[in-house]
């Protein structure tokens, strides 16, 4: 295995990811992973983060792709979900390019909102051959909902995921950009190419209604995969990366 970093500028923003590759030859099937909103928690003792679920996967047999969406991690700017858009746009542009991608099977993987902006993003980008949304949101209501929106810049702003004393310029802007990435609307587009929803039964974030809801708007091939006992945070589950990467290596799923 071997693994490099890359920088890209977007919007002026810098989006700091690496690409872990299963050897020095050869072109390989990719997966990149898109990860969700920061919640300002310490990770747990042991916990390797995406980095580490991006070499587990690497060792199936796929490079993988990991990156930090602006307002995250190494990346710069400030939480903004439509600008996340664009940070995904940009990765997959610059993956796209890779001499060790076979482009026939390109395939993005994402988790909560990270899940809804792949669905966007794919549903514009016919180069996306899959997708795998795990504990999605079907709408973002629920966030919303949760407290008044100056609240929640300003908890964004605690957790260090808003950088900028003078962001957003405007609440109201923020918060239509978020339901601009509903993936309830775009989710349908992702057909004829496979979708997998993977939940927790017993989200506590993410009720698994939103699967539900999604799988029956999205059109085949499409699979719901409700993980019995899990909750919001899949990335650990074993149960949900051997649910992802069976389907991945299946064929052509159903």
């Amino acid at each position: 295995m071997r693994k490099e970093f890359f920088v890209l500028q977007v919007d002026g923003i810098s989006i700091v990811g690496q690409v872990f590759l299963p050897g020095e030859k050869g072109r390989y099937q990719l997966v990149c992973l898109c990860h969700g909103a920061p919640s300002g928690s310490p990770p747990e003792p042991g916990d390797g983060g995406y980095p580490e679920l991006a070499e587990r996967i690497c060792r199936k047999g796929f490079a993988t792709c990991f990156f930090n969406f602006r307002g995250a991690g190494d990346s710069g700017g400030n939480l903004d979900f439509l600008g996340w858009t664009c940070d995904l746009q940009a990765v997959v542009d610059y993956l796209w390019n890779l001499d060790n991608i076979d482009n026939s099977s390109f395939y993005l993987v994402g988790f909560s909102a990270g899940a809804a902006v792949s669905i966007y993003v794919a549903a514009g980008d016919e180069r996306i051959s899959r997708v795998a949304a795990c504990a999605c949101p079907a709408h973002f209501g629920l966030f919303t909902e949760s407290g008044s929106p100056q609240s929640i810049i300003d908890r964004y702003r605690e957790i260090g995921a808003i950088r900028d004393d003078d962001f957003p310029p405007s609440l109201e802007g923020w918060f239509d950009n978020l339901k601009r990435v509903t993936p309830l609307n775009f989710v349908s587009r992702i057909a004829p190419r496979p979708l997998l929803l993977v939940h927790g039964s017993l989200d506590e974030t993410v009720p698994v209604d939103h699967a539900r809801r999604l799988y029956e708007k999205a059109g085949n091939p499409k699979k719901l995969v409700v993980i019995d006992g899990a909750g919001h945070r899949l990335r650990r589950d074993d149960n949900v990366v051997g649910a992802v990467l069976g389907w991945l290596k299946s064929p052509r799923p159903d």
